[in-house]
């Protein structure tokens, strides 16, 4: 039998005992793992409790790419100290009048904003392979940085391009460690900016979120295709296929 008391103001209810035991038990069942897992489900405000997957192949894409082109800006650095020293230096990635260097970093568009471009390089590319290891790393990075980080990208792109034009059409000549940074450069720049259009780092509307991400898969095909273009310009503008 449920015991019963009667208060002052003549209404029956619960003991205290009871209605205690009975709320003890009721906070017990509904503080369990069930009771919370439906709870953050049906919370719009509550994150999922399982961790993002972390974006390990753009990760390890950046950290290759900002190697490689580090690489390239730190050889191009050390042949332009070498032309410092002595203008008449044989560098090693001269091979041939078309194949060369020399006239690139010899050119006003080499140092076009007052110091060597390869410096861009060194500095550019070390953003990238840190970028790269803290993605490794589980590091997550807030709205502002993913924009920064693109617009960075996009400006590397710019600036590619400006020298590929100026390299085919100007100079008439074909840098090694130029194309080497060029390689990198634009696939970087299509991971990059499809990756920030299309997780909703940028506003854009539902359908144009889903077209840039499907476009991400892409980025091979893109960056080949990119690289197709470049070699017919070069072949139209400088018969490259006459000093093979």
């Amino acid at each position: 039998m449920v015991p019963f008391e009667r208060g002052s103001n003549g209404v029956t209810k619960l003991s205290h005992e009871t209605a205690s035991g009975r709320d003890r038990h009721i906070l017990k069942r509904e503080t369990g793992p069930r009771f919370r897992h439906r709870d953050a489900c049906n919370n719009p405000r509550v994150s999922p409790s399982s961790p993002a997957r972390r974006p390990v192949a753009t990760g390890v894409f950046l950290l290759v790419a900002g190697v490689i082109g580090w690489i390239a800006a730190f050889a191009l650095t050390v042949e332009k100290f070498h032309l410092l020293q002595d203008a008449n230096a044989a560098l090693s990635c001269d091979f041939s009048i078309l194949v060369q260097c020399r006239a690139n970093l010899d050119s006003w568009q080499g140092s076009l904003f007052g110091f060597p471009n390869p410096l861009l390089g060194l500095a550019g590319w070390a953003a990238v392979i840190v970028v790269g290891a803290a993605l490794l790393a589980g590091a997550r990075f807030d709205r502002w940085f993913r924009i920064l980080f693109a617009l960075g990208v996009t400006g590397a792109l710019a600036l590619v391009i400006f020298l590929i034009y100026t390299s085919i059409f100007v100079l008439g000549t074909l840098c090694p460690w130029c194309m080497v940074t060029w390689a990198v450069t634009i696939p970087t720049f299509w991971l990059v900016i499809l990756g920030v259009l299309g997780d909703g780092t940028v506003p854009l509307p539902t359908k144009a979120r889903r077209f840039f991400r499907s476009a991400s898969g892409w980025v091979p095909a893109i960056t080949i295709v990119s690289y197709l273009l470049i070699a017919v310009l070069a072949q139209v503008r400088l018969d490259v296929i006459s000093y093979l």
